[in-house]
């Protein structure tokens, strides 16, 4: 059994706005959420910019005692499940809780939680608090939202690095086609701007200096940031009964291994996977796609996924647009793929594509249309959003309109 999956409702906590209204505005207006006091270490031995969300601080108040004691990974998913099921103007019962599934991952979990442990354990010497594992748990996020809510189809967490939400929405997707649930909460939640993770990333020597500038000649690494992005799936015939609004069809979703480095991104292996996710997807017109890369700002991804991009499309690679978001709120590591598909969803539906900010230079391996610092307004039918994780695990998802 096959079944149509559709998007009702959207929900999103990111560096340039914690709801998808104000998401939005930061998308459309290019606004830059990396910041160089992102970090509130005082023992950090490095400057680092970095997307950290400043305003959401009173509405996790609001979520009650169980969440004030979690960590903020699954906070910031709870926060953006609220959001994504009210979008959806899904009410839950005991029948629709038994038919949801609850899809929401972590690359690394409760980071926060792990640090301040080790940090009373070690400098303080306390002994660790008692809900630490809890906290730190990687389905701490699904968990959460599938007990706050009722949820009692299938509930789990994915972790596949910067692939981890995008796996999560194509495998909720594919429960729901398989008929083992009509609605589905799916994606991913993280947050790791804390002293060891952020040392640990800074050992690898790929974060940038100052920002994020994908694509750019002058790119020179990373930019961290927190984030969660859900998206609320419905087959598409149950949808349509309850009277939802349909945001968009979730039409592809493609899924691979490049199966030869943890770090060296696979040409072959993006292009294998943006193919599987198109492979359902009629097209169309090539100058109505737009494609929402991976886009790091790192040397080895971002002519690896060009090339990978002009060995799917030939000669149409150049009638398509490619932007990364991830020049305005930074890589949210296994939320970015959520995210993204977000913004594709949102370019989709108004008909703009959000810009690649910070693109000060042409890269001559950088040879696309990459919407470069300003907003684009453009016939958007097919979005497709890409993910590419150390592993060498890829994932993508295809959009059309409703």
């Amino acid at each position: 059994m096959s079944r149509n999956v559709v998007v009702t409702g959207l929900g999103v906590v990111s560096p340039i706005g914690a709801d998808i209204d104000s998401f939005w505005d930061g998308l459309a207006n290019g606004r830059c959420g990396i910041a160089k006091d992102a970090f509130a270490i005082e023992d950090l031995s490095i400057t680092l910019p970095g997307g950290r969300i400043r305003d959401i601080d009173e509405r996790i108040d609001t979520l009650g005692p169980a969440m004030k004691r979690a960590d903020r990974v699954s906070q910031m998913a709870v926060l953006a499940a609220e959001e994504a099921i009210a979008s959806a103007g899904l009410e839950f019962d005991d029948e629709t809780g038994a038919r949801t599934a609850c899809i929401i991952g972590s690359g690394i979990g409760g980071q926060g939680s792990f640090d301040r442990t080790y940090y009373d354990m070690l400098i303080k010497e306390r002994r660790p608090h008692p809900l630490t594992i809890l906290r730190v748990i990687p389905n701490a996020p699904a968990s959460h939202v599938s007990i706050r809510h009722g949820l009692r189809g299938p509930s789990f967490a994915v972790a596949s690095a910067c692939a981890t939400a995008t796996h999560s929405i194509g495998l909720c997707a594919d429960i729901i086609r398989g008929g083992t649930a009509d609605v589905g909460i799916a994606g991913a939640s993280e947050a790791v701007l804390t002293f060891g993770a952020m040392e640990a990333w800074n050992a690898m020597r790929i974060l940038a200096d100052e920002t994020c500038r994908p694509f750019s000649k002058n790119r020179n690494g990373l930019a961290i940031g927190e984030g969660a992005g859900l998206l609320v799936l419905e087959e598409e015939a149950h949808a349509k009964a309850r009277g939802a609004t349909i945001l968009a069809r979730l039409a592809g979703f493609g899924m691979n291994a490049d199966g030869k480095d943890m770090i060296n991104p696979s040409m072959e292996g993006a292009a294998a996977c943006m193919r599987a996710a198109l492979q359902t997807v009629d097209v169309g017109d090539p100058a109505a796609l737009y494609v929402n890369a991976h886009g790091t700002g790192t040397f080895l991804n971002d002519p690896t996924e060009t090339s990978a991009i002009r060995s799917v499309f030939g000669a149409d690679a150049d009638a398509l647009i490619v932007s990364s978001t991830k020049s305005m709120h930074g890589h949210l590591l296994g939320a970015a793929g959520g995210v993204e598909a977000i913004a594709s969803i949102l370019a989709l539906n108004n008909g703009v594509v959000p810009p690649t900010i910070n693109l000060d230079e042409a890269d001559p391996d950088c040879d696309l249309d990459y919407a470069p610092n300003e907003t684009v307004e453009r016939r958007i039918d097919v979005a497709l959003s890409n993910s590419f994780a150390f592993g060498g695990m890829n994932a993508a998802l295809a959009f059309t309109k409703a």
